[in-house]
């Protein structure tokens, strides 16, 4: 599925869309095309290069809070897939303080595990146990929300981009 990157008339990132609504942008006079995808929409009168990126024709207001809310994709995201606590593949999720000790599903507490390892920790603090964290958790970068819509960010919008993503 073609994914297009939809930017504010201030060329600032704002959201992910399908191809077919970036599509409709354009044709509806709401947005200019920036970048095609290289696919193509077909109609009788009327031949369409799927955009890329867009650009709103008019400023839309964001709040400039944008956290990004806790996924388990995103989690996998940044911790790219590894256990944090032996380097093995990562099938679960773990809290780093149980809930059950009190501790928040949030992102400084939820890391990435791997079956074996979330079974062993169970419900115990990290002194409690043989393990230690590869890397503390931390909530992602302001752009992330970018990475999670669609996994890994395509070459074409990086120039659009303030910082990689």
């Amino acid at each position: 599925m073609v994914r297009a990157l939809v930017l504010n008339a201030t060329y600032e990132p704002l959201a992910v869309v399908t191809g077919r609504r970036a599509v409709v942008l354009v044709l509806a006079d709401k947005a200019d095309a920036l970048d095609g995808s290289g696919l193509w929409l077909h109609a009788e009168r009327l031949a369409l290069e799927v955009p890329s990126v867009i650009r709103l024709r008019s400023v839309v207001k964001v709040s400039r809070s944008r956290d990004l809310p806790i996924s388990r994709r995103g989690v996998f995201l940044r911790d790219e897939h590894r256990c944090q606590y032996c380097g093995d593949k990562a099938e679960t999720l773990d809290h780093v303080v149980p809930k059950s000790r009190g501790g928040q599903h949030c992102w400084e507490n939820v890391v990435a595990a791997c079956r074996p390892c979330n079974v062993d920790k169970a419900d115990r603090l990290l002194p409690e146990t043989r393990f230690s964290l590869r890397r503390p958790p931390t909530q992602p970068r302001r752009l992330s929300w970018v990475t999670v819509a669609v996994g890994q960010v395509p070459d074409q919008w990086r120039p659009w981009l303030p910082i990689a993503a």
